[in-house]
């Protein structure tokens, strides 16, 4: 299988919960030049009132200055790898059940379909298991 497995960089910001203030983030990145190919919002169960958006990817120093002053930083806290290939039915099991094989565990896990390709983002607990899973996904592409 022609897999494309990649870490990412996953830039995260609190936000007020408020109609706009996702809309405003997200124009003022794009302003900047970013064109993201992920974005996850939420609400912040445990602080009402606000909220998190996680937005990947930024490239270069403009994108990345107006992501700072906007509140965004980049986290390293979620070990995160992007996958992509030709979708197929049972592929997000096949891959997943791979990475339980090794010993991986996930911390979290977002998937999507997209035309005729399936994208992952997998998140693992440390930077060894990302690299692991890493090897592993692209040994059996």
């Amino acid at each position: 299988m022609n897999l494309i497995v990649e870490a990412e960089d996953v830039w995260i910001a609190s936000m007020d919960d408020r109609p706009g203030v996702l809309a405003n983030l997200l124009t003022e990145l794009a302003e900047a030049g970013a064109d993201l190919d992920f974005i996850i919002a939420r609400r912040a169960p445990d602080q009402p009132g606000t909220g998190v958006v996680f937005a990947t990817p930024l490239r270069g120093d403009t994108e990345m200055k107006a992501a700072g002053e906007l509140g965004f930083a980049a986290t390293n806290r979620l070990n995160s790898v992007r996958v992509q290939g030709p979708n197929e039915r049972g592929i997000a099991g096949r891959l997943t059940r791979k990475l339980a094989e090794a010993g991986l565990n996930l911390r979290g896990f977002s998937g999507a379909v997209i035309g005729p390709q399936f994208v992952l983002h997998l998140a693992f607990d440390t930077p060894e298991d990302a690299q692991k899973a890493i090897a592993l996904l692209r040994s059996n592409a």
